[in-house]
């Protein structure tokens, strides 16, 4: 299996998902819409919006999808 790099792989994925990123901090992923993405570990990401935890995801794909679907839901409100 191939190695690589976690936050160049976060990087990767949000821009694949068409997910805004504004800025990177340490660990941290700002998006738009109060979303942050705290990198927890190689393979563990800690979602959270506004200064409230989500859930945890141990998923990247999986979490992008719940970010793009709450955003659409959002859009619909």
């Amino acid at each position: 299996m191939e190695e690589f790099e976690p936050r160049a792989f976060i990087r990767f994925a949000l821009s694949h998902f068409g997910l805004p990123l504004l800025r990177e901090e340490g660990p941290y992923f700002y998006l738009d819409r109060g979303y942050c993405i705290e990198l927890e570990g190689p393979q563990l990401y800690k979602l959270s919006q506004n200064d409230q935890v989500i859930a945890p995801f141990a998923d990247l794909e999986e979490m992008c999808i719940f970010i793009q679907k709450d955003r659409q839901q959002y859009e619909e409100d």
